[in-house]
């Protein structure tokens, strides 16, 4: 079994993108990410202050506006306006989740689409369809392809399940592997029979939000586990949707958790920033 390490992964990509940036710099442009946070939410605060060190060590500028949890739409919305013509900010991040009161898919919509870095956007969503890269591939399953490619995991033709159907994840984790030739089956909530799909698979990728959904009985010896989930026990510890000490007995790869895809969810929001700060350049 080899683990698939997102996290060391993830520092060689930075220390990548440190030289783009400066690159930039010589150009006269200095890369520029805005990252907006309505409410008290903890673990939203953490992500937050992560893509803001991140940005500090490659050299990205970052603001960070902390909104109150009692913000309007209309004054989230005038303020993702005011950045969309902000011609000095490349990237525009809104924190996910947002208070019942304001509509997630209404402010993601309002968020220019040459500076949405998170890839949400409904003309990025076609780019990808379309299978295009003139936009914006959304961070997660971006950074789970960087990291299968990394350790040189060929997915044409291979029979592939993800876990999950969500817009940020599933769906255009799905997408992306179609378009690297893989043969995929999406399942979610309402699957009859998840091991039916997950016994013949040579890859699974797990991003429900369920503490051990996928067990060593529903999986083949030497199949690829990628673990998008995260989730916090009772007694603190963060695990993923991966059943991890009996599933790696068997797996060939596989990620951990923390340390797999998560520190790549940031490197590829870094590399997304970078790119928008390049196109102003054209």
């Amino acid at each position: 079994m080899i683990l698939l390490d997102g996290k060391a992964l993830s520092v060689k990509i930075k220390e990548e993108l440190k030289e783009k940036n400066q690159i930039l710099k010589e150009k006269g442009m200095q890369a520029c990410l805005a990252v907006i946070l309505v409410g008290n939410n903890p673990a939203s605060q953490t992500y937050v202050n992560a893509k803001a060190k991140a940005c500090e060590d490659c050299g990205i500028k970052s603001l960070v506006y902390r909104l109150d949890e009692n913000t309007t739409q209309n004054e989230l919305l005038a303020l993702i306006n005011t950045l969309n013509y902000d011609d000095s900010v490349h990237g525009i991040l809104v924190q996910l989740p947002l208070p019942m009161h304001i509509n997630k898919d209404l402010v993601l919509e309002s968020i220019i689409s040459s500076k949405d870095v998170d890839g949400f956007h409904p003309i990025n969503v076609g780019y990808l369809n379309l299978g295009l890269e003139s936009g914006f591939l959304p961070c997660t399953p971006l950074g789970v392809m960087k990291l299968l490619k990394a350790y040189e995991i060929n997915l044409e033709g291979l029979d592939t399940v993800v876990i999950g159907e969500s817009n940020i994840v599933g769906r255009p984790m799905a997408t992306m592997l179609l378009n690297a030739g893989a043969t995929v089956s999406i399942c979610h909530i309402k699957t009859k029979d998840l091991k039916l799909y997950t016994q013949k698979a040579d890859l699974i990728i797990v991003a429900a939000g369920c503490v051990n959904l996928l067990r060593s009985d529903m999986i083949k010896e030497g199949v690829v586990v990628v673990d998008v989930g995260i989730n916090r026990l009772e007694n603190g510890k963060i695990v993923g949707d991966v059943d991890f000490e009996n599933v790696s007995k068997k797996a060939s790869f596989i990620t951990p958790v923390p340390g797999g895809v998560g520190p790549m969810t940031i490197a590829m929001l870094l590399e997304n920033t970078i790119k928008s700060a390049k196109n102003r350049l054209k």
